[in-house]
Parts: C-alpha cells; structure tokens; sequence
C-alpha cells in the first residue's frame, strides 16, 4: 500500500470543500443541542456511530471492493442508495459537490473519471482509492479519520473550542474507529442503517438558519 497517497487522500488539503461543511453540527450548536466541548464530543461519537459507521462506512467498503473487481452494476446502485439516503436536501448535495470535486481533481491527476452518473462523495473516494491500491481496510479508517477531523474543526471554529479540546477529542473519538471499520466491513446490506433523526431534523433546520458559517 502506498502510504503516501493514502494520507494524500484524507488530508484536509484536499480540495474538495469539506473545510465548507459542518454536517449539520452547526444546527445542533446553534439549537443549544452542541454547547461545549462534552456535548460536541458526544454529538459527534453519535454521529460516527450510529450515521458513518452504519451507513456511510459499509457503503464505501462495498464500493471500493466493486471497483476493484469492476463490477460497475454494483458501482452505480451503491451511489444512488447512499444519494438516496441522504437525510436532507443539503446533505445530498454535500456529498454531490465533494463528490464532483474529487471526480474534477481525479481526471486533472491522470486517474481518469469516477464511471457512474452522479458521483457521490463516497464513490470518488472508492474510486481514487482502488486506482490507487489502497487497501480497502485502510482507505476506509482514512475516511473515517478525515470525517471526525472535519467535525472536530468545525465545532472549534462555531462553539468556539481551543486546540487543546479539539484534540482531546480527536483522541477519545480517534479510538472508536479501528473498531467502527471492522463492524462496517462485517455489515450486509439488509443490516445497513442511517436512522439518526436529530441530524436530520437538525440539518433541515439549517436550511433555512439565517445565520451561519458551513454550508451544511
């Protein structure tokens, strides 16, 4: 496995846009549901839980292995469940935007374009990642580690947190993940679930917040 490329991948220096969202945890802050550094720690274990590693996570994997074996069929009803899954209207087109972003950068860098219509975030990844050769076991822990990065910036900028408690969290949360990937490589499809009600509630709220930072 190239190291290098992997982290390339999940670093927030990829210019996809993600720095933009919050993933509606600036809804939850702003609804008082998020107000220190322990309610966003436990609002973003529950996301990571009970949303990526239920839904986002088994996801990924099922697409980075169908790329590797090209099985395109599976490539395309796996992106339009996951689109369909998508809690809200503003959720749905963060994954479209990133995903189509990742699609661009992807093709300037020689790999060639994502082959389903409307790629999802979830399905340039899979797609840089098996063109890549990362192991899908490791791209997946990337993915995992660069979302909860994400999240935890934006709580630091919109509560406002310092860095010592951004990376405190980044430490208690850091942890789950090994775990959280091996459960999401485990899951079938009947066993796939993204019921987490107060991020949607939250984030349609967001919709119409009048004021805000991210764009989710």
């Amino acid at each position: 496995m190239n190291l290098a490329k992997l982290l390339q991948l999940a670093s927030p220096a990829l210019p996809v846009g993600a720095y933009s969202y919050s993933g509606g945890l600036e809804a939850a802050i702003e609804d008082g549901a998020v107000h220190d550094a322990a309610s966003a720690e436990q609002w973003i274990g529950d996301v990571l839980e009970f949303s990526m590693a239920r839904m986002e996570g088994p996801v990924l994997f099922s697409l980075i292995v169908a790329f590797i074996e090209k099985d395109f069929l599976k490539l395309e009803e796996k992106n339009q469940f996951f689109l369909a899954g998508r809690e809200t209207a503003e959720l749905r087109a963060e994954s479209v935007q990133m995903g189509y972003s990742l699609n661009r950068l992807l093709k300037d860098l020689g790999l060639g374009e994502v082959p389903v219509e409307e790629p999802s975030f979830p399905a340039a990844y899979a797609y840089a990642a098996a063109q890549w050769k990362i192991e899908p076991e490791a791209a997946l822990q990337a993915y995992l580690w660069a979302w909860l990065e994400n999240q935890v910036m934006a709580a630091m900028k919109a509560i406002p947190l310092g860095q010592t408690d951004g990376q405190r969290m980044l430490l208690s949360l850091g942890d789950r993940i090994e775990g959280l990937v091996k459960k999401s490589m485990r899951m079938k499809d009947e066993d796939l679930g993204n019921f987490a009600p107060g991020l949607a509630l939250l984030s349609s709220h967001h919709e119409t917040q009048y004021s805000r930072l991210f764009r989710s």
